[in-house]
């Protein structure tokens, strides 16, 4: 009879190509031709069935007290290694699978769940840490666009550059040209014309030459003359005064032919190349400037961090200096002798502009600064000391507080500022909102931690320094 079936189960699998098992999956390992795919895996015969091998356990009374799971591999995995008995509970005590045995001898104190209970837990964490992977999957992913992106944006900045630098080196290249050949041209033009009044010079002088040596000649025969009344008459009539040179011929004899001056033919042209590259960089501190306030961004004061004699508006926009020093509680976050305020926002990357009325000010301090800035104590004005800033003294004495302090030259007193800040690049620019020129900037810098805008009103002097610092809103960003 197991002949028969077993020859039977053969003959069917070879008849039924659909039920042949695939790669990967579990055969079945009662099959002595060709393996089918187990239905089932016994955790008390330790073997996997194929639908025809199975059956027996469908039909027999003793075998359908068996434990029939979906098919596995490794059975011998699922059965307790001591007790020789299938894996059915999980030990929460030891995080691990246990048979009914090792619950009441080996772990009879221990939490127990069903091993069903557990997978499902098991399950949902698994769901969870997927969800969790696939996020992440999708930040990387958003990232790998935005770094793309950014790349992209590079390019075009790179080519807008390369395009702006080749049409302002081109400009200057045939400002030059064209100053080269004026140049030359004045010089030879002024060559010309003095080589021209030379001429005319000697010219004359040569015939005034040719008069005088007849003349000459005349007077030395009648010197050798014995005939005394002809010399007489001669003399008369020569009249040996009119030999002599008259005033205008003195007056020639006075003219000198100088060697031209050059000098200020070329600081001419250099005058109008210089003028012509200052047009140039205008234009390019114009787009330079419309670029930067690409990135403005809201800035607010933090009055955690105002100084006890500083007086800052409700919105959070104005600071001015007050007579009277507020009681004020101490924190740690607030300047205690520098009469200045940081921003509310700090910023550890990226790129960020604000704007900064200063108009009617004699006095100020203005930049960006690092978190762990001093707020106890003198501060020293330099990047060494966590600042980059501008300032103006006296009313009329601009600074940039950089190592060593610079002297700023400028043409015309700003009275709105605009401070840019390129964290990656190290970067710390001023600029004349106004008259969209460029005051200083601070390169190569080292960023490390946190900036916040800076601001420093200085004391009112008598009123004279009352005009607030405003932090304005910025207008153009097309």
């Amino acid at each position: 009879m197991v002949g028969y079936i077993r020859q039977s189960a053969q003959l069917k699998a070879s008849s039924s190509e659909l039920q042949e098992s695939k790669p990967g999956e579990v055969l079945c390992e009662a099959c002595t031709g060709p393996k089918l795919k187990a239905l089932k895996s016994c955790l008390d015969c330790l073997v996997s069935y194929c639908e025809t091998h199975l059956e027996p356990h469908l039909t027999a009374s003793r075998l359908k007290r068996h434990q029939l799971i979906d098919p596995v591999e490794n059975l011998e995995d699922r059965m307790c290694m001591k007790h020789d008995k299938p894996l059915e509970l999980f030990c929460k005590t030891d995080q691990t699978c246990v048979c009914t045995l090792c619950s009441v001898l080996d772990h009879k104190t221990h939490e127990f769940v069903p091993l069903k209970e557990e997978y499902e837990e098991k399950k949902a964490e698994l769901e969870e840490t997927e969800a969790e992977i696939q996020q992440m999957i999708q930040k990387r992913q958003l990232k790998i666009q935005e770094i793309k992106h950014s790349v992209d944006l590079s390019k075009d900045d790179a080519d807008r550059e390369m395009a702006e630098g080749v049409r302002v080196f081109t400009a200057l290249k045939e400002s030059v040209e064209r100053g080269q050949a004026e140049f030359i041209n004045t010089i030879d033009k002024k060559l010309k014309t003095t080589e021209k009044q030379a001429e005319a010079f000697i010219k004359e002088l040569e015939q005034e030459i040719c008069e005088l040596m007849k003349r000459s000649t005349e007077v030395q025969q009648l010197s050798h003359s014995e005939d005394h009344l002809h010399v007489i008459q001669r003399v008369q009539c020569l009249n040996i005064n009119n030999s002599l040179p008259n005033t205008q011929q003195k007056r020639r004899m006075d003219i000198t032919v100088f060697p031209s001056s050059y000098e200020l033919t070329l600081a001419r042209a250099l005058g109008q190349l210089q003028e012509t590259l200052r047009e140039e960089m205008k234009k390019l501190i114009q787009a330079e400037l419309k670029r930067v306030q690409q990135y403005a961004v809201d800035v607010t004061l933090d009055p955690d961090t105002a100084h006890p004699q500083v007086i800052l508006s409700d919105d959070g926009k104005q600071v001015h200096h007050g007579d009277a020093k507020k009681n004020l509680k101490e924190k740690l976050k607030r300047f205690s002798d520098c009469i200045c305020v940081l921003g509310e926002q700090s910023f550890s990357s990226g790129r960020f502009y604000f704007e900064v009325q200063v108009k009617g000010k004699t006095e100020w301090d203005l930049g960006v600064a690092r978190e762990s800035i001093n707020r106890k104590g003198l501060i020293t004005l330099s990047p060494e000391e966590s600042l980059w800033s501008i300032c103006l003294r006296n009313g009329n004495k601009y600074t940039a507080l950089d190592d060593p302090p610079v002297r700023l030259s400028l043409k015309c007193r700003p009275e709105k500022v605009g401070v840019f800040v390129d964290y990656e690049e190290g970067l710390v620019s001023f600029y004349d909102v106004d008259s969209a020129a460029l005051i200083y900037s601070f390169t190569d810098c080292s960023f490390t931690e946190k900036l916040l805008p800076y601001f420093c009103p200085c004391v009112n002097d008598g009123g004279k320094n009352s005009a607030p610092l405003i932090i304005s809103p910025v207008k153009n960003t097309d």
